[in-house]
């Protein structure tokens, strides 16, 4: 091939050798760029890293002036240097002066040179920089060499990533390793300072030369064998779910292993002198920089799916684990994964664990409840999030406004330091109110209760003063497990459950499945509309042995004190009938048996299919007690899907609708004098929890580190004024979309924290 010293596999072995030696990082720019000079046969040979500012410094260069090493800077977008920064994309360019982009810039000397070949330093498909070769003469660059240069770029980018170039950058600046400020969606409380873990840990290509290519060639064809079987394997057990959305994603995710074009880019990679793993690496930071920046979400959506294979095709090589373990956690560790299920995250060492990123997942995710019970902030819904972390950064998740910030600087830092003091000395504050009575300053009590579903919720009782378990969610205990729990083990869970809480009730509420819930052990349903369908109560009914199981383990675990046991997704008074019906067959079954029975048996039923809103005098005739399910309420009301981007926040719980619809419930348990509680994520925000005291309730089932703030509410706050406040807000509605501000005057004016 034209202009080789020694050829691409010559090249990248002499580099090694210079990454290697120990001397200083000015010191081995220098050499990489005359090694690439000499074997490309360029005069010139530069290389420009990207600052946090996006700006593109020349950082070292063998044939343009060395005084303009650290001075010549240009934006990203400027210039033909700025222009392949931008496109990420290689440019070659016979005659570079021509061409519209072209920046003279007069201290590098650069003007007798004529030919032009950039390409971009990435990694994980973001820009770090650029690597230039350039000749007096008009030359046209072969494909090869482009390919080379490539290449080389990962060894560089290696380099800018790991902080090595940090020390030439100036006082105050940032080498790549920029800070970023991103957003995502609120999915547990808390502030965490940490370093990143990725749960799915990308692969470390440590070999990147490749000693024999045929080998490399033979490697790649068998993990590929290996990676579509695999894959079909995964569309075999799609397949049996039936047709839907589902199915078409993994024809999709096979189609794409089995895409000729992206293993001919592959072998083409290793040609070039590259190990199989650095080959995968390489096409796939490529293709990532590329599909980037495109504006087609379809066209964007594939990225997933190719990271995806392109991460299992570097597993399948190099036999590194799947997801981190423990022993790779700091103490401070946040994890940030694309998702995660509640079981995984229960697997991680809880003492190391202090926050939790994720790429999808939102607040009523499962999760989430994990995190909630873990006490761990947690955000969700943060684009890109683990392509643009590496292992070991710092980051700040801010659980309470879903700002995540990743490589921060000192003042935000600091910033986040004295709110995390803030944070404790709060608590502790919070901590002195355990013992007072949750009384408003009219003497009105309120019961303020706690939401579980995990044993390691259970201590969070005492710690808080909780009156009782408002909600113990028992379908966690089904999620994270690996088969169908037996009865014993569900009767040893309840039965822990009641023995930690002691004297306090615990309102057990029987399997919440389907929907968004679905067990990995159950075949999932394909369902045009999930939340609308088979779920909850509704299995229940239909596979009876199922509740029943569940009922005959509850009963047993209370025998000789009170159990509460509650029904959800009850849209008709039949249904609870029903339900009531199969609790007597049980408690029958028992006394057969010669079982112990619970001393008393309440049972109640959740309020949260609109259907009930106008069956409420029925109802309350029938349950001894009923509990408000505002996150499904609201998005039946709304009809807004609240796992919708779109449409989830479109919506206001402190809006008329809302509010009326919450206050005809509360009435109409007070007529039939029965209890009445809300048990969704509304109570545990004080603002809220204002408005739910002024339409009447006097129960509320929160997490754990909502306790403490809507206490200090309640002591700051009189109920009838708040009602007859709340009252005429109501009366005189115009239309607006939600009460929030008048009621957060009103609190500001009573000198009430909300």
């Amino acid at each position: 091939m034209r202009g080789w010293n020694g050829g691409p596999r010559l090249l990248l072995r002499r580099l090694r050798e210079v990454m290697a030696e120990p001397i200083g990082a000015q010191a081995r720019l220098d050499k990489i760029v005359v090694q690439i000079a000499f074997n490309m046969v360029a005069e010139v040979c530069s290389v420009y890293v990207l600052h946090a500012d996006r700006r593109l410094e020349l950082y070292a260069t063998e044939g343009l002036k060395r005084e303009a090493v650290h001075l010549t800077t240009m934006r990203v977008g400027e210039g033909i240097v700025g222009t392949i920064a931008a496109r990420a994309e290689a440019l070659a360019l016979p005659d570079a002066q021509s061409h519209p982009a072209y920046s003279y810039k007069p201290e590098t000397g650069e003007e007798i040179y004529q030919s032009f070949l950039g390409v971009p330093i990435l990694r994980g498909g973001n820009i770090l920089g650029v690597l230039a070769v350039q000749n007096r003469a008009s030359r046209i660059y072969t494909e090869e060499e482009i390919e080379v240069l490539q290449t080389t770029a990962m060894l560089l980018a290696e380099m800018i990533a790991g902080g090595e170039l940090q020390s030439l950058a100036p006082a105050g600046s940032a080498v790549l390793r920029q800070s970023l400020s991103l957003k995502g969606g609120v999915v547990a409380d808390g502030v965490a300072l940490g370093h990143v873990v990725l749960h799915e840990p990308r692969v470390v290509v440590e070999r990147l030369v490749a000693e024999n290519i045929d080998g490399e060639v033979v490697r790649l064809d068998e993990a590929i064998g290996a990676l579509r079987e695999s894959v079909d394997r995964l569309v075999d057990r799609g397949e049996e779910a039936g047709p839907g959305e589902h199915r078409e994603i993994l024809q999709t995710f096979r189609m794409i292993a089995h895409d000729r074009g992206w293993l001919r880019r592959l072998r083409e990679a290793i040609a070039t002198g590259l190990t199989a793993e650095a080959a995968v690496d390489r096409v796939q930071s490529d293709t990532r920089a590329k599909l980037m920046r495109q504006t087609d979400p379809y066209v964007r959506g594939r990225l997933h799916d190719l990271d995806e294979l392109a991460n299992r095709l570097l597993h399948q090589l190099t036999g590194q684990a799947l997801v981190a373990s423990n022993d790779q956690l700091p103490d401070n560790a946040v994890l940030v994964a694309r998702s995660m299920g509640a079981a995984a995250l229960l697997d991680y060492d809880r003492g190391k664990l202090r926050g939790l990123v994720l790429e999808d997942g939102g607040t009523t995710s499962h999760v989430a409840v994990v995190a909630r019970a873990l006490g761990i902030a947690a955000v969700g819904s943060v684009a890109n999030i683990t392509s643009l972390v590496e292992p070991g950064d710092a980051i700040i998740v801010d659980g309470a406004t879903g700002c995540v910030e990743v490589r921060p600087g000192p003042d935000v830092e600091a910033a986040y330091a004295e709110r995390v003091r803030l944070r404790a000395r709060r608590q502790e504050q919070y901590k002195a109110l355990r013992d007072v009575p949750a009384r408003t300053l009219d003497g009105v009590d309120i019961g303020l209760h706690m939401n579980a579903g995990l044993l390691l919720d259970l201590p969070h009782v005492m710690e808080t003063g909780a009156d009782s378990i408002g909600l113990f969610r028992t379908e966690l205990l089904f999620m994270v497990a690996d088969r169908f729990p037996r009865p014993a083990q569900q009767h040893a869970l309840y039965k822990s459950v009641l023995d930690m809480v002691r004297d306090r009730p615990v309102t057990f509420r029987t399997l919440d499945i389907g929907g968004d819930k679905v067990l990995p052990y159950m075949l999932r349903l394909d369902e045009q509309n999930p939340a609308l369908g088979w779920r909850a109560l509704r299995i229940g009914l239909d596979r009876p042995a199922l509740l029943r199981s569940q009922l005959r383990a509850m009963l047993r675990a209370g025998a000789g004190r009170e159990m509460r046991i509650m029904f959800p997704m009850v849209a008709l008074t039949a249904e609870f009938d029903r339900a009531k019906a199969l609790v007597a067959q049980e408690v029958a079954y028992l006394t057969r048996h010669d079982h112990p029975v619970p001393t008393e048996i309440k049972l109640g039923a959740m309020i949260e299919v609109p259907a009930l809103l106008w069956q409420l005098d029925e109802i309350a005739e029938r349950a001894d007690f009923l509990s408000v399910g505002s996150n499904d309420l609201m998005q039946y009301l709304f009809a807004a899907d609240r796992d919708n981007k779109r449409v989830s926040g479109r919506f206001d719980p402190l809006s008329a609708p809302m509010l009326r619809a919450l206050r005809s419930i509360a009435d109409a348990g007070r007529a039939h004098g029965k209890p009445v509680t809300l048990c969704g994520e509304l109570g545990g925000e004080p603002l809220a929890a204002l408005a739910l005291i002024a339409i009447g309730y006097r129960g509320l089932s929160m997490a754990p580190s909502a306790i403490g703030p809507v206490k200090a509410m309640i002591l700051a706050a009189d109920a009838n004024e708040a009602a007859a406040f709340v009252t005429t807000l109501l009366g005189e509605w115009n239309g607006e979309p939600n009460l929030r501000e008048p009621l957060a005057s009103f609190a500001a004016s009573r000198g009430i924290p909300v």
